[in-house]
């Protein structure tokens, strides 16, 4: 008799310019290969979204949450480009052939999902690796779009301010270090820019209708409208009325992301 392989949460770690990553990998009963969705947590990373692992376990993806470079006990130091060089090295880590076989995962059926600048992350990866198949991001933060307003020095100093708050659980950075970056980096970053990436791919955008960290007015709708304006992009987006945080949504967020990944990471 064939013994099907139980339901696992196994720790899991990746190399990024030479520090080690954490990582929990959330996979369903079955024999799969299983499709798997990348999970990308935003600043500082107080929302980790365990709850969407566990939910996408539940419907037959296997889910992985890990931590950045400097965030949360990792070695290195925190920055924005290391987030992003983080995030393309384990989407493309989990599509290494050992690494699928071990742990049965499909590495043709691959989506990343978001949060706040992991919304940014996802976009920014997404669209710099075609073997994506999908992308979420939900109330992401557009780094360009803030570079931009950082142009007023006042609104310049309340960034600095803010990010500065947050630092507790990063290493090797300041608010001001993450402004000068972000400045730095300029049209770069601007997620608009992205539109041609994703021709012919499905993405997700998710805003937040309550919300001061990412207010949709700024960096959710002008996104979609972009995207919007190019039948290529097979895109869907929504509002929801809650916090940042979804805080009183993320039954219905859970819900919108499965029905997603369902459709577009079907078949191989």
């Amino acid at each position: 008799m064939t013994t099907v392989p139980a339901a696992s949460t196994p720790a899991v770690t990746f190399t990024s310019g030479g520090e080690t990553l954490a990582g929990v990998l959330h996979l369903p009963a079955g024999a799969g290969p299983h499709p798997v969705v990348v999970l990308l947590h935003g600043f500082p990373g107080n929302e980790r979204n365990f709850d969407l692992a566990q939910a996408l376990r539940r419907a037959g993806h296997a889910a992985l949450v890990f931590h950045y470079r400097g965030s949360w006990g990792m070695g290195g130091d925190y920055s924005w480009r290391h987030v992003l060089q983080d995030a393309a090295t384990v989407v493309a880590a989990v599509r290494d052939n050992d690494f699928a076989a071990t742990h049965r995962l499909d590495p043709a059926r691959v989506a990343v999902v978001g949060h706040s600048l992991g919304g940014f992350a996802a976009l920014m990866t997404a669209a710099a690796d075609a073997g994506v198949r999908a992308a979420v991001s939900v109330a992401g933060f557009d780094l360009g779009t803030a570079a931009d307003l950082c142009a007023d020095p006042a609104v310049r100093a309340e960034v600095v301010e803010a990010l500065g708050s947050d630092l507790l659980p990063l290493r090797g950075t300041s608010g001001e270090a993450l402004v000068r970056e972000m400045v730095a980096a300029g049209p770069a970053w601007r997620l608009a820019g992205l539109a041609p990436a994703f021709e012919d791919r499905p993405v997700l955008l998710v805003g937040t209708g309550r919300d001061p960290v990412t207010p949709h007015e700024l960096h959710h709708s002008p996104l979609v409208q972009v995207y919007g304006s190019r039948p290529g992009i097979r895109l869907e987006h929504l509002v929801f009325p809650t916090d940042h945080a979804l805080s009183d949504h993320r039954l219905e967020l859970a819900a919108t992301v499965i029905d997603f990944v369902d459709r577009h990471l079907s078949g191989r």
